[in-house]
């Protein structure tokens, strides 16, 4: 008797993405205070989770369509939940904010349809992107917590993240208005997941 395919949802990667959505209200509630070394751990755990999702999805050849959906939905609620938290920190500028939101939300709205379609993929920019942005808002954690006479250096890379955010989010959405109605994405390697 064979045993049954696992269903594409029931992955160790994928639990691991769901574990990054449980970790960020803690994460959250704690920026909000003020950072400490636990909001520092904490978050260092979070963010590790989209890295350690991905590896695991590639070394135990369990990369799947639901991942490849909830992954990226992980990272843009997570971002923009733990963004709003340093903003009422009084840590991170609201403009800072409202840039890395509205942004997203325009992704969400002009480029979900050939994104779900596997018509564009994540683009090496918006690997960039995701990595400077995320490492800056850790930096500033870290300084906020361990040494304040460094968050402004933080902010100010907190803003190179913020630019680069905008130039790979508008490429994002141009080339999802420019993908075809259907067919597989071509102009960069899939995603991981």
């Amino acid at each position: 008797m064979s045993a049954s395919p696992r269903p594409d949802w029931a992955t160790v990667p994928n639990l691991i993405t769901l574990l990054r959505f449980v970790l960020l209200a803690p994460v959250c509630l704690l920026l909000v205070d003020g950072p400490d070394t636990l909001a520092v751990v904490l978050l260092l755990v979070w963010a590790s989770t989209d890295w350690v999702d991905g590896m695991l999805a590639r070394a135990l050849d369990q990369s799947s369509r639901v991942g490849a959906i909830i992954d990226p939905i992980a990272d843009r609620i997570g971002l923009a939940a733990i963004v709003l938290s340093l903003a009422l920190a009084g840590l991170l500028p609201w403009a800072a904010l409202a840039l890395i939101v509205v942004l997203d939300v325009a992704m969400v709205v002009f480029a979900t349809g050939a994104a779900l379609g596997g018509r564009i993929s994540v683009s090496w920019l918006g690997k960039i992107r995701t990595f400077v942005l995320m490492s800056a808002v850790f930096l500033l954690v870290a300084a906020a917590a361990w040494w304040p006479d460094l968050v402004p250096a933080a902010q100010a890379l907190i803003w190179l993240g913020v630019v680069l955010h905008t130039v790979s989010g508008i490429d994002y959405i141009l080339r999802a208005r420019r993908a075809p109605a259907a067919g597989p994405a071509v102009e960069a390697p899939p995603s991981p997941r």
